[in-house]
C-alpha cells in the first residue's frame, strides 16, 4: 500500500508539474515568439529547474506539441459536439452558429501558432508531424459530415466531404489570419459564419436538396 501511495502522489506532482510548465511556456511564447524562447526561460516562468523539464519533454518542440494537443482537441470537441446535436440530418445555419458560438479563437494561441508554423515551415521533419496534429480536426470535421451523408447534400464543388472538411479548416484558418491582425473576435465569429455556411451550402443559408433524394 505504501508504494502505491508513493506511486500516486509522484503521478499526480509529475502532471501538475507538466501542467505547470505548459501554462507557463504558452505564457512565454505568447510574449515572446516561440522562436525567442529558451528552455531556460519556460523553467524560470514555470518555477522549475532544467531538470524538472527534461522529466516530461525532450524539446520545446515537443512541448509545443503539447500545446497544440490540447487546444486541437478542445476544437475538434468544440466542433463535434455543436455538430452533433442535428442527429443524422445536418441543419447547416443552425450548426455554424452553435459552432462559431463556442470555438476557441484566442489571439494569444494564434500568435504562439503561427511562429511554430514559420518554424516548422524550415523543418520538414517538424512540419510533418505538425500536418499530424493539424488531421485531428479535418478528421472531426469529416466524420461528422460522413454521418450526415444521405441526410444532407453538400456543394458539389468541393469534391465531397473529404474536400468539405479541407473546406472548412481553410476557412478558419484564413478568418484567424485577419484576426491576429485586426484582433475582433467578435467580427471574427460572424465572417466565420458566413464563410461556413457560403462553403456548405448553396449560399442562400439553405442546404441543397440532393436530387437523388425524396422530397
Amino acid at each position: 500500500m505504501a508504494v502505491e501511495e508513493t506511486t500516486r502522489r509522484v503521478t499526480k506532482r509529475r502532471v501538475r508539474t507538466r501542467a505547470k510548465l505548459l501554462d507557463a511556456a504558452f505564457a512565454v511564447f505568447a510574449a515572446k515568439g516561440f522562436g525567442r524562447v529558451s528552455i531556460e526561460e519556460v523553467c524560470e516562468a514555470a518555477g522549475y529547474s532544467r531538470g524538472a523539464f527534461y522529466s516530461n519533454f525532450d524539446s520545446l518542440d515537443e512541448l509545443f506539441f503539447a500545446l497544440y494537443r490540447q487546444r486541437a482537441d478542445l476544437i475538434a470537441e468544440q466542433v463535434a459536439e455543436a455538430l452533433a446535436l442535428d442527429g443524422p440530418e445536418l441543419d447547416v445555419p443552425a450548426s455554424v452558429d452553435r459552432v462559431t458560438e463556442v470555438l476557441l479563437l484566442d489571439v494569444d494561441w494564434l500568435l504562439v501558432k503561427t511562429d511554430f508554423l514559420v518554424h516548422a515551415a524550415r523543418d520538414p521533419a517538424v512540419a510533418h508531424s505538425l500536418l499530424e496534429h493539424r488531421e485531428r480536426l479535418r478528421r472531426a470535421i469529416e466524420e461528422r459530415l460522413a454521418r450526415a451523408t444521405g441526410h444532407t447534400a453538400l456543394p458539389a464543388v468541393l469534391g465531397g466531404i473529404d474536400g468539405a472538411a479541407r473546406a472548412v479548416v481553410a476557412a478558419y484558418d484564413g478568418v484567424t489570419t485577419q484576426l491576429l491582425l485586426d484582433k475582433d473576435v467578435e467580427r471574427a465569429r460572424v465572417w466565420l459564419g458566413q464563410l461556413l455556411t457560403a462553403l456548405l451550402t448553396d449560399g442562400s443559408g439553405t442546404p441543397e436538396r440532393d436530387p437523388m433524394r425524396p422530397q
